[in-house]
């Protein structure tokens, strides 16, 4: 029999349908899997009894001939996303075992869709990271394994750092001075891209600020999409950088993430920035012909350095489009270079403000003090990470008297000329953008950004231009570098035409192919 849990979405949707099983068989199965791969440390927290009762649901409304669009598919949710009743930690010990009292509206969304909820899945702190290492939950583990690791050694590791966290008990687990072995799987949306590429989950939830869902996704053969800003509601999503954040699906395929995205989308009247504009059925923008179509290549995103596997990936994708008959063009994004130090400016100082709120008056975690400003001070000093801590002090440095003008008002500016190079080139006839998703393939955990920060930050180099733009952009798996690990080509398209991005993007899909994980070394 098959494996369940190796269906795409498309495919489990016409197996409920043709009632070759039912959503509570396949809700086991991934059940299931989570057991067997929960070394990987995808999830955070696991609700099978929910998820069992979800698709049970599910399966008395198959029977009746009254299904949604993604009735009875077992999704795994970012732990930013709040879920009513079910505990939400944005993966910081300042939110330990917060239960909200009301539903994000993408997760809602999915639920009136007949989405079943395996459980939630482990990110980078408050979204802020690039290799999910910084979760109060300990990194998560690709489902990738290193070249030249023995796979008995790293499942060795893993299970040993995963039991000695206990790490599906109560926040916040214990710090263990174990060492992991293995490769990232992206961040800050590793618990999603690590599950979907391990099976763990058939899509799953999560956000992107300045490449947390594209960048996760190249790195592990997935598929993520970034729609356009507005395009998603954000409400009841734990706030990073409210102008840069959006919501979006990473899957197994071109076709699952458009089914996906078309219930994420939609007009929300509690975020005043979610545009009431219709949604379109993405799904059928797959497979459509790009013929015609005028593909840029902008000079500006071949950086000093880069390897020459990347290079080699890109002209390869630009191949692969002309032969469907796409014209190839290159243009010019000129202010492409001050989009990374511009980000890290306007990033921060969101969050300064946007993490101003966890004060442990009113929820999470709470430390005694003498008066009200100490306790603020030990409250935060205990419940925020190094990262966050780091970024709120960089946040609040911009906005102070005296730097505000020189540093944020002037990473605004930026963000407009940035903005405006895209509009230029969109207005000049380019349908669609095609650049690297990364300048490499995943690291090993604790390679970078332990001496030096930045280090870690120009892995967004590629992404964060179009955050700063508001555009949509999709990673899609492309090929292999010479170690055997994913790379992903990245696509940037037209305001609110993620339809396109679709297009192109299952072009590539179909001629390059899908990259698996070769083999389940942590069961």
């Amino acid at each position: 029999m098959t494996d369940l849990t190796h269906l795409s979405i498309a495919e489990a949707r016409d197996g409920l349908a043709a009632k070759d099983f039912s959503a509570t068989d396949l809700t086991k199965a991934y059940l299931g899997a989570m057991e067997t791969g929960r070394c990987l440390n995808a999830y955070v927290l696991e609700t099978p009894e929910k998820a069992l009762a979800m698709a049970k649901a599910s399966d008395e409304r198959i029977a009746k001939g009254d299904a949604g669009p993604l009735e009875g598919i077992p999704l795994g949710v970012k732990d930013l996303f709040c879920t009513k009743g079910t505990r939400t930690t944005a993966c910081s010990n300042i939110l330990a075992n917060f239960v909200p009292t009301y539903e994000s509206t993408v997760t809602s969304n999915l639920w009136r869709d007949g989405a079943v909820m395996l459980g939630k899945l482990n990110n980078d702190e408050f979204a802020m990271g690039s290799s999910n290492e910084t979760s109060a939950f300990g990194p998560v583990l690709s489902p990738w394994l290193p070249p030249n690791h023995e796979a008995a050694k790293v499942r060795e590791a893993a299970h040993a750092y995963m039991s000695a966290r206990a790490i599906l008990t109560e926040m916040p687990p214990k710090d263990i001075p174990l060492k992991l072995t293995g490769l990232v799987p992206g961040g800050s949306s590793g618990g999603s891209s690590s599950a979907v590429a391990a099976h763990l989950c058939a899509g799953a939830t999560a956000t992107d600020t300045g490449g947390s869902i594209r960048q996760p996704a190249a790195f592990t053969g997935t598929v993520g999409i970034k729609p356009t800003y507005g395009r998603v509601s954000r409400w009841g999503i734990a706030a990073f950088a409210s102008s840069l954040d959006q919501a979006g699906p990473i899957a197994r395929t071109v076709m699952d993430t458009a089914m996906l995205l078309r219930s994420f989308a939609g007009p929300d009247a509690k975020d005043t920035t979610c545009v009431d504009l219709a949604v379109p059925d993405y799904a059928k923008a797959v497979g459509k012909s790009v013929k015609g179509m005028t593909i840029g290549i902008p000079r500006e995103y071949r950086v000093d350095g880069m390897p020459p596997e990347i290079e080699k990936l890109w002209e390869e994708g630009a191949a692969v489009l002309k032969e469907a008959g796409a014209n190839i063009v290159e243009i010019s994004l000129p202010h492409t270079k001050y989009a990374l130090p511009a980000y890290y400016i306007v990033a921060p100082a969101e969050a300064s403000s946007n993490l101003a709120r966890y004060d442990g008056v009113r929820y999470g975690l709470r430390v005694p003090g003498k008066d009200i400003i100490d306790l603020y001070e030990r409250t935060r000093a205990a419940g925020f990470g190094k990262e966050v801590k780091r970024r709120i002090m960089i946040g609040t440095y911009v906005l102070s008297a005296g730097y505000y003008d020189a540093y944020y008002v002037r990473a605004q500016k930026l963000r407009t000329l940035i903005k405006k190079d895209f509009e230029d080139a969109y207005a000049n006839g380019v349908d669609a953008i095609l650049t690297p998703a990364t300048p490499s393939s995943a690291f090993g955990i604790g390679e970078k950004g332990s001496g030096d920060p930045v280090e870690m930050y120009l892995n967004d180099v590629f992404t964060v231009t179009v955050n700063m733009a508001g555009l949509p952009g999709i990673a899609v798996p492309a090929g292999l570098d010479p170690q055997g690990l994913p790379l992903g080509l990245q696509l940037i398209g037209r305001a609110f035409d993620e339809e396109t991005l679709f297009s192109v993007a299952s072009v590539i899909e179909k001629a390059q192919g899908s990259f698996p994980v070769k083999d389940q070394w942590w069961a």
